[in-house]
């Protein structure tokens, strides 16, 4: 099965944070807004954002009308919709958002989880990558998600 997903910022942020980047490598395509690479841009982007393979895209972030969001999560909405990829996103409004239109998808969490699925982790090193989302990172997660998160290794 071919796994394509498109990116905004957050993922890309969180994933950076604890060194586990290369996990989003998991899919076969990752698609980039142009939008969601200036806000990474801003902040320092990442050294192993230079090895990720990724494709650049431009986006009619417009199409999205949920104007709580900002440019680059409406972006990758409108990538997602437009294509009918996977949303990787960790801002629960994005995910609401694009879950209305229809659209899949999973959060820092949900990559780890790929990653174990696809067998780049094994059981252990992506609960504890799960549980460093939580601990070492910009990303406010609850307790409880985690612990989903690793159930969800488990029923796999």
């Amino acid at each position: 099965m071919t796994l394509a997903a498109v990116s905004d910022a957050g993922p890309l942020i969180h994933l950076a944070e604890i060194g586990s980047l290369e996990l989003l490598s998991t899919f076969d395509t990752l698609l980039v807004p142009e939008t969601v690479y200036e806000e990474v841009e801003a902040g320092g982007v990442p050294d192993e954002f230079a090895d990720l393979s990724y494709e650049l895209v431009e986006a009619d972030e417009s199409q999205v009308g949920a104007k709580e969001l900002d440019a680059g999560e409406r972006a990758a909405i409108a990538v997602a919709e437009e294509r009918g990829i996977v949303l990787l996103t960790d801002d629960l409004a994005a995910r609401e958002a694009a879950s209305d239109a229809g659209v899949e998808v999973h959060g820092s969490i949900g990559v780890i989880a790929f990653g174990y699925a696809r067998g780049l982790l094994d059981r252990d090193e992506a609960a504890s990558l799960m549980r460093a989302l939580q601990r070492q990172t910009s990303l406010f997660v609850t307790e409880a998600v985690v612990e989903r998160g690793i159930q969800m290794l488990d029923e796999q």
